[in-house]
């Protein structure tokens, strides 16, 4: 099934042809270079200064970390997640090791997720994003420390068309793509300075 954007411009087919599914291939298993090539794409995102915050926690199917992980996410989410290959939490490391606050930390993370993203776009994979998700079971689960912030969960995994979703996920399953046009995106910009105040 492909869900082609309708962009009012070309854009890229791997942004054009991305989109989120929750009908997984639960005989799919993600090898191991399959998966260094989405770390690698991760890995070399840009961050401010350098500073690489991101951080991954793999967990495959049918591993004991997976079963904990998918315990932590919400109800709706666990409705469809299990049948992915693995499930990968990100977390940000938004303090130093003098404990100063790294302010682009979760910007940072999200270009890395994104990398990842378009990566495993490329290779003929999915990834689902999910907020919704217990952050003090992953932080207790997996002893994530205060300078580290749960960001978001990852299912990974081979896209199935025909996979059985209970509803209202079998709909949005098939429901088009949308999004707001970019007019509604822009931010209005000030001819000149504002004086008023001076």
């Amino acid at each position: 099934m492909r869900k082609t954007a309708g962009t009012t411009v070309p854009v890229h087919p791997l942004l054009a042809e991305r989109w989120s599914p929750r009908g997984f291939d639960r005989a799919h298993e993600i090898g191991e270079e399959a998966l260094a090539a989405l770390l690698e794409a991760a890995r070399w995102a840009p961050s401010a200064q350098n500073s690489q915050p991101w951080r991954f926690l793999v967990a495959r199917r049918g591993e004991p970390a997976h079963d904990r992980l998918f315990a932590a996410l919400a109800p709706g989410n666990q409705a469809w997640a299990g049948r992915a290959s693995a499930l990968i939490l990100v977390a940000a490391r938004t303090a130093g090791d003098d404990g100063r606050p790294q302010p682009w930390a979760l910007y940072d993370t999200g270009q890395a997720v994104a990398a990842l993203v378009t990566q495993a776009q490329a290779d003929g994979l999915a990834v689902h994003q999910m907020g919704g998700f217990d952050t003090g079971t992953v932080r207790a689960e997996f002893g994530l420390g205060d300078a580290l912030t749960p960001v978001v969960v990852l299912a990974i995994g081979r896209r199935d068309s025909t996979a059985d979703l209970p509803e209202p996920f079998a709909a949005r399953e098939t429901a088009p793509r949308t999004r707001r046009p970019v007019s509604d995106l822009l931010l209005p910009a000030r001819s000149e300075p504002d004086l008023a105040a001076a």
